[in-house]
Order: structure tokens, then C-alpha cells, then sequence
């Protein structure tokens, strides 16, 4: 075997020429990549690997060895521009090939025994594997290095995208001020020009993603079901941060046909808010609708388990939100519940909200709580005499519908 590859060594040159021309002939579109010396690459590697290979079988070692960098960078290439491995393990075929006709010559011409040529084939396509495998692992750098920059430059997209800062300026200077006379105007053109700036920005990062800037958008905020998740399959176009602790997700166009479906079955599993559709540059105000909703399901006061619209729970987020204020009204506009026991004081409230509601009489509010009308006329008469004239009052009446809602969403009063 050491004959075989002494003489195998001296045909590695020319040979790694007619294996270039071949493949080239073959594949006329191949790039020629050239090294530092301006030699071409793919006969750097052709060159390498059928010297590793024959010095493989001058050493005599059990298992081949692979120190052909190249061969990782060939795979890299790939990656980077966008190619399957499929052509290339073609070529290597071919090279393979073509390099085995050869050498097979020269097992003939020392009269290598049949047995001895067929351990020399199996090392051949041994080899072969182990230099795919190394493109493989080039392939798999380059993709998992080009999606870990998609994804950065999709964070800074979002940044730039749900940004107060952006919406405030973007939403001024679409709406204007003034009437552009003196000074006011110079400020006027100055706030224009940074929400181009701005919007310039936006248009640059989007394009870098190949994110197409949609008229609408809805910005979710998700909720882990596991610490190890896997990211939901939202589909193209939906911006994805998994990074942040509460994951974050933009949708373009979220009331085109087919979208909330999609969504639907994406989010198996999942749980959150999704903001009310929104104008491009709105999509702060998108976000902090969805993170609202994402806190009164963490206090249990909206249901969990699944991805809410905040569209489908406007009154919730409506009632809930603004806590300190309602309640201080709550406080006041309920003060004379205060002296009945917790118990009756409850009954009194939830028929004075099924009464505020209805617009009826004993009979109707009797039927939405499941009580007797005489004893709705009982309870009526005593809130009569609690509040007084200011519960024909319209705008004390709305006072306490709005209070007593909002308890009735906090669970302090029954539903009726």
C-alpha cells in the first residue's frame, strides 16, 4: 500500500486538475473562489483532500482524520447564499468518481489484489462521508450565524417599531399644531423632519429582514406555557422577539382574510393578549393594550390558557385599568352601602346593577338575578331610600353602572 501511495502523490496534481475541469464542465455555473494567491479554492480542496485521503492510507490508520478547514467553508458558502448542500455533495460525487478511476488504474498497475482494491473503496467513500459531514457542519454555522442576525436585526426592528418615543413624534406630526406663524413653524418643520428620520429608519431595518411595512399592525405579549417553549409557528410576515421575557409579536394586517386562524392554531398552547389593530405608526399604543391585558390575566381577573384579543375584552380593559381612579369613584358613588352588612349590602348592589341595566321593572330584574319580583320591589324600595332622587339622575346612574361593572368584572358581585 505505501507503493500505491507514493505513486498516488505524484498523480495528485494533475489529477486535481481533471477532476476541476470536470466538475466545471458539469456544472458551468459553479463561483470560482480564489485564495490569497489567486489560486482557485475548489482545487485547493480537491488537492487536500486527495492528499489526505492517500497519506490516510500510507499511515495505515484505523479511522481517517479530517483537518480540511476548506471543505467547512465550501459548506459555509452555501449557507450564506442561500444554496442547498444538494449540489455540492453532487460534486464531491462526481470528484469521488473520477479521483476512484484513477486510482484504480494504479492498483492495476501494481497489481493490488482484488480484496486489498475493495478495502480501498470502502476507505474512499469513508472519506467521502467525513468530508461531506465537515461542509455539513460549515452549512450549519452559516445558517445558525445568519439566523442569529435576522433575528438581532428583527429585535432592532421592534425596538425601533414599538418605541413611545417614535409613536409620540410620528403621531404629532401627523396630526400638527399650530398655525405655522413665526417660531412655531421652525419647531413645526424641526419635528417633521426627525419623524422622516425615524421613519427612514424604520423603512431601512424593515428592508434589511425583507419585512414589508404593512398600513396596520396588532403587537401581542405571550406568556410562556414552559421556560424551554418552542417558539409558536405564527408563519411569514409576523414579527417574533423570544428573547424578552414576555415574548412579543408583531402582526401585520391582523384583520386580513385568514389571519386570525392562522393565528389561532399557532398559538395551541399559549397564552396572552393581542392588541386592537392599529395604524403602522400606533403600534406602542397596540402594545401597551396587549401588556394591560397580560396583567389582569397574571391577577386572574380576565380568563387564561389561551391568546385574548383585547378587542373581544374592551369593557375589562376599559373598567379595570384605570384601578385608583374607579375605585375612588366606587367609594363615593356607593358610600351608602356602606353602614348594610357585606352580605346584603351585595344583594343591594347587584339589583341595583341588574336595575340600571334592564330599564325594567320588579318582573325583568327578577328574571336576570332568578329571584322573586316582591323580592326585587323589597331591595328596590330600600335603594330608593339609600340614594334618593340621584338615581334618576343620568349621570349619577352612569357613575354607578360604571362602578358596578367593574366590580362585577373583579368578581366582587355576581354575574347575572
Amino acid at each position: 500500500m505505501r507503493q500505491f501511495a507514493a505513486l498516488a502523490l505524484e498523480e495528485v496534481p494533475a489529477l486535481a486538475q481533471d477532476i476541476l475541469r470536470e466538475i466545471r464542465a458539469e456544472y458551468p455555473g459553479l463561483p470560482v473562489v480564489l485564495d490569497d494567491s489567486g489560486e482557485p479554492m475548489a482545487l485547493i480542496g480537491i488537492r487536500r483532500a486527495l492528499e489526505g485521503f492517500v497519506q490516510q492510507l500510507a499511515s495505515q490508520e484505523g479511522r481517517p482524520r479530517y483537518h480540511l478547514e476548506v471543505f467547512q467553508e465550501f459548506g459555509r458558502g452555501e449557507g450564506l447564499h442561500g444554496r442547498s448542500l444538494d449540489s455540492l455533495q453532487a460534486i464531491y460525487r462526481l470528484g469521488v468518481r473520477l479521483a476512484w478511476r484513477r486510482l484504480a488504474e494504479i492498483g492495476q498497475q501494481i497489481e493490488i489484489p482484488p480484496p486489498a482494491m475493495y478495502e480501498l473503496a470502502e476507505s474512499g467513500f469513508e472519506y467521502l462521508d467525513g468530508l461531506v459531514d465537515q461542509s455539513v457542519r460549515g452549512y450549519a454555522e452559516a445558517a445558525a450565524r445568519e439566523a442569529g442576525e435576522r433575528l438581532r436585526l428583527q429585535r432592532k426592528l421592534m425596538e425601533l417599531l414599538l418605541s413611545e418615543r417614535r409613536s409620540d413624534s410620528t403621531t404629532g406630526a401627523a396630526h400638527g399644531s399650530g398655525a405655522g406663524i413665526g417660531p412655531a413653524s421652525g419647531g413645526k418643520a424641526s419635528a417633521s423632519g426627525k419623524t422622516s428620520a425615524l421613519g427612514n429608519a424604520l423603512g431601512e431595518r424593515a428592508a434589511r429582514v425583507g419585512w414589508q411595512l404593512p398600513e396596520r399592525v396588532a403587537v401581542g405579549v405571550l406568556l410562556r406555557p414552559a421556560r424551554e417553549a418552542v417558539a409558536p409557528a405564527v408563519g411569514e410576515g409576523v414579527l417574533l422577539d423570544m428573547e424578552a421575557e414576555q415574548p412579543r409579536m408583531v402582526v401585520p394586517d391582523p384583520e386580513a382574510a385568514g389571519r386570525p386562524e392562522l393565528l389561532r392554531r399557532a398559538m395551541t398552547g399559549w397564552s396572552g393578549a393581542i392588541g386592537p389593530p392599529v395604524a403602522l405608526a400606533d403600534a406602542a399604543k397596540s402594545l401597551r393594550w396587549a401588556e394591560a391585558a397580560v396583567r389582569l390575566m397574571e391577577r386572574g381577573l380576565l380568563p387564561s390558557g389561551e391568546v385574548l384579543h383585547c378587542t373581544e375584552h374592551t369593557e375589562a380593559l376599559v373598567l379595570l385599568q384605570p384601578e385608583e381612579l374607579i375605585e375612588d369613584l366606587a367609594r363615593r358613588c356607593l358610600a351608602p352601602l356602606e353602614h348594610c352588612g357585606p352580605a346584603h349590602g351585595r344583594r343591594l348592589a347587584e339589583t341595583l346593577l341588574a336595575w340600571l341595566e334592564t330599564r325594567g321593572g320588579a318582573p325583568e330584574v327578577a328574571a336576570r338575578l332568578g329571584v322573586h319580583p316582591q323580592t326585587v320591589r323589597y331591595r328596590l324600595r330600600q335603594i330608593r331610600e339609600l340614594w334618593g332622587d340621584e338615581v334618576d339622575d343620568p349621570d349619577r346612574r352612569f357613575e354607578l353602572e360604571l362602578v358596578l361593572r367593574a366590580r362585577r368584572l373583579r368578581g366582587l358581585l355576581g354575574r347575572a
